[in-house]
């Protein structure tokens, strides 16, 4: 049944990027400023101009060019990067494992921290522990992740000297960065664990396990926990969303070399076709992760039907 129901979302997938890929084609032509003249140059005559654009298919008009441009990705080609003239997918594979490293970093991160946690708090509500966690995750919340992410360098990279503060290299120059990622997302799963496990924990079963002399590690391990993970899971897909605009701003920060930096580096040379390719790459991230939330919904609750 699972396998089914993955497909049919794969196919549902199809025209959904196809607008997606129209909407983001169309929006990119909205940026302000002419990104032939970015590349050409101030000093560059009109002629010049006007022989860049033809060269690059930019005179043509706006339903011919997304035609080229959905042919060819249709056939895998996600067009040539304006600035460098190297293929666009090219450029995003080289830089695309660096950032699968971060988003996974940060993710595993935010479950495992946010979960465990949430189940500290959610043992005895009230007490120390409880007041802590809840007070870390209010900052995690409400701080923003470019400011953690100067915090972070500060205290730890520049005054404390622990960890290193830009490029990539080893699982040191991972640390700040996917804990400054994962902040924000670690602080919202632990809240929504906390939550649901108190909720579980005070059902009728949970009950009729105490009074039959079952321990409260398997009350916790056996039956609550099995439950109350629904909820966090279930959101963990929609928190990918915001590890993912995260990247572009911590990659910013960390000089790490993904393809949020490159977004970034082409938004501000107006490089059109690098723009839609990575709108489109971070699009089938968001989507395969959700896919993935959806089969680990129903493995953990086997009373949900995906049909």
């Amino acid at each position: 049944m699972i396998l089914s129901y993955l497909l049919k979302r794969i196919l549902q997938l199809i025209p959904t990027l196809l607008v997606l890929s129209f909407l983001v084609f169309g929006l990119v032509r909205m940026i302000p400023g002419d990104p032939v003249s970015a590349i050409a140059g101030q000093d560059a005559t009109q002629e010049i101009l006007d022989e860049m654009r033809q060269a690059l298919g930019l005179n043509k008009p706006f339903l011919v060019q997304y035609g080229s441009y959905l042919e060819g990705l249709v056939q895998g080609d996600l067009g040539m990067s304006l600035r460098s003239r190297q293929p666009v997918w090219s450029e995003i594979r080289q830089r695309l494992p660096a950032t699968v490293e971060l988003a996974g970093a940060g993710m595993l991160i935010s479950l495992f921290g946010g979960i465990g946690l949430g189940i500290l708090a959610a043992l005895k509500p009230g007490n120390w522990t409880d007041a802590s966690t809840r007070i870390v995750s209010l900052f995690g919340v409400s701080l923003p992740t470019f400011f953690s992410g100067l915090l972070f360098v500060l205290v730890f990279g520049y005054y404390l000297r622990i960890f290193p503060i830009a490029g990539s290299g080893g699982w040191k120059h991972l640390v700040l960065p996917a804990f400054t990622i994962s902040l924000t997302s670690l602080a919202f799963i632990t809240r929504l664990t906390r939550a649901s496990l108190i909720e579980v924990l005070s059902q009728d079963y949970i009950r009729t396990a105490r009074a039959k002399g079952a321990s409260s590690v398997r009350i916790i391990l056996g039956h609550a926990l099995q439950n109350a993970l629904i909820v966090p899971i279930t959101v963990a897909g929609l928190e990918f969303g915001r590890l993912v605009s995260g990247v572009i701003v911590v990659e910013t920060i960390f000089a790490w070399p993904g393809i949020g930096r490159y977004l970034i580096d082409a938004i501000s040379f107006r490089d059109w076709p690098v723009i839609q390719g990575l709108i489109l790459t971070f699009a089938v991230f968001f989507a395969l992760v959700n896919l993935a939330v959806d089969a680990l919904y129903a493995a953990l609750d086997p009373r949900i039907r995906l049909n």
